[in-house]
């Protein structure tokens, strides 16, 4: 290791914030012991040191009808197609009442692009279920759907926004990132809103006060500069929600690519792109973006994609929540992932086993039974 990249390391630690080239630096240099390392004494320093946490919830896709064809997905149909669905409230609201039957605090209503359904849709959709399931935070939707429900209705995002959180709306979730570069984002995905768009949604939602959080997908092909451009562009945004609101994004949640149902997964090994990300490169992506980060509290490791044994390690490598139990989950297996959703008592135990003390959250980071406004932190 270079006397540089040594210097950066020690920087690093001492939680002095990177500038891109330095922690390119890093993502190219360091070692992956020694970059662990540094991202676990910051992810002790920014955390509780001896807890891990994780969030227990339900992934409910409403429909899976879409237009806008992104490549890496298995998942959508389009219009007119057999399989195509809409559930119907009573059809979301019993999946939320199995939820609620195991403790559960949040659901995740995430879709496609489906034309057929306007803004009274979604705004009957989350006002009937707040209504049957007051509890239960509506994390729904995520930066691309909320432009696709505005173009539609010829309103802006901010006032779609608005109109959501007044049906009952609780949260964005960060889903449609991908890759925050225009580059990546038009071979994967050239349908869906720009890099510029996605945070411009986020901006909205976190002006508004709903629950927010950071998404990042590696392995499309990307190079390591179009990696550092999209952390790059989640910190910014991440202070300046701080000047400008109070809050911001509440986690990073990064995970790999799954390319073997998904016609980029094709495209993209018949052009000689590498895709994918094996075990050692998303605990080195993990690790430096706990560096890099360094205005996010929260970083959540990802067993979907990675299998519970690489999310257990990445609790070494800057993460300090385990995620959710998913208690269902389509778009990730549609892709090809194998790791199969996760009871309480299997989360519970895989933290005990790497030797932290496990603690339920809500969205907000809140500690499950602390008062409204204890604990949060963003």
């Amino acid at each position: 290791m270079s006397c540089k990249t040594h210097d950066l390391l020690a920087r690093a630690r001492d939680g002095e914030r990177l500038s891109t080239d330095e922690t390119l630096t890093l993502y190219r240099e360091a070692g992956l012991d020694e970059l662990g390392a540094a991202a676990d004494l910051l992810r002790r320093e920014r955390t509780d040191p001896e807890t891990v946490t994780y969030l227990v919830d339900r992934n409910v896709n409403y429909t899976n009808v879409c237009t806008t064809n992104c490549l890496f997905c298995a998942f959508y149909r389009p219009v007119g197609h057999p399989e195509g669905y809409v559930l119907s409230l009573d059809e979301i609201s019993a999946k939320i009442e199995e939820l609620e039957a195991i403790g559960g605090t949040r659901v995740l209503l995430q879709g496609g692009h489906n034309p057929d359904l306007g803004l009274a849709f979604y705004q009957e959709m989350l006002s009937g279920l707040k209504a049957r399931h007051p509890a239960i935070e509506l994390d729904a939707l995520s930066p691309s759907e909320v432009d696709h429900i505005a173009k539609l209705s010829e309103m802006s995002p901010g006032d779609v926004l608005v109109a959501l959180r007044d049906a009952g709306q609780d949260g964005l979730p960060g889903g449609g990132a991908e890759i925050l570069d225009d580059e990546i984002r038009g071979r994967i995905s050239r349908k869906k809103q720009s890099a510029a768009d996605w945070l411009l949604t986020m901006e909205h939602a976190q002006a508004l006060g709903l629950t927010t959080s950071a998404t990042m997908v590696i392995g499309f092909g990307e190079t390591l500069e179009q990696r550092l451009a999209h952390l790059d562009r989640l910190r910014e945004r991440q202070d300046a929600a701080r000047r400008e609101h109070g809050n911001g994004f509440t986690a990073f949640i990064s995970w790999s690519f799954q390319k073997d149902h998904t016609v980029w997964g094709n495209i993209g090994d018949k052009k000689g792109r590498e895709l994918g990300a094996g075990p050692d490169e998303y605990l080195r992506h993990a690790a430096i973006s706990r560096i890099h980060l360094d205005n996010f509290a929260h970083h959540q490791a990802s067993w979907p994609t990675q299998g519970r044994d690489h999310a257990r390690t990445a609790l070494q490598y800057g993460c300090d929540d385990y995620g959710s139990t998913m208690m269902e989950e389509n778009v990730v297996s549609s892709a090809g992932s194998e790791h199969q959703a996760l009871t309480i008592l299997a989360i519970r135990r895989e933290i005990t086993d790497a030797g932290y003390r496990p603690v339920q959250r809500d969205s907000r980071y809140r500690l499950v039974g602390t008062p409204p406004g204890g604990s949060a932190q963003v």
